[in-house]
């Protein structure tokens, strides 16, 4: 995917302790970049986790659902960027794209990650809040779905 896609990038330098004894960074390091990155999406809609979502809406989210796929290995040292970008707004859902790269044309990771909005009580699933639809739609530039 064009890298002009992704709303929200995060960059990162990869630590002595992220790296294996294969000499390349742990494939669970890789999740924790792209959480990383997902908070600072929320940062960026005006949502910082929790008390932006958690206290604005009274739900939370979960996730549901994590695919990664491995296409190279970052090293000590790297200077990474990590891309995210919401793909999908369900009822209840939100499917993120990510990617992570290593300069301009090393792409190392491609993942998608579902969460759902959940009553943190119960943990049912509830709707999305209206007025996270409207800053997801208007920082990812999405026409709302039909």
């Amino acid at each position: 995917m064009p890298r002009e896609d992704f709303a929200c990038t995060h960059r990162l330098r990869v630590r002595w302790a992220e790296v294996d004894m294969q000499k390349i960074v742990f494939n669970g390091h890789y999740l924790t970049y792209i959480d990383t990155a997902i908070a600072e999406y929320w940062r960026a809609i005006g949502l910082p986790y929790p008390e932006g979502y958690v206290e604005r809406y009274g739900s939370d989210v979960y996730l549901r659902k994590a695919a990664v796929e491995y296409l190279g290995s970052a090293h000590y040292d790297d200077q990474l960027e990590v891309l995210c970008r919401t793909a999908k707004l369900g009822r209840s859902s939100m499917t993120f794209l990510f990617e992570i790269w290593r300069g301009a044309d090393d792409l190392l990771i491609a993942a998608e990650l579902v969460y759902v909005n959940a009553d943190p009580r119960s943990k049912t699933a509830v709707a999305l809040p209206e007025d996270l639809r409207k800053r997801v739609l208007g920082y990812e530039k999405l026409a709302p779905a039909q």
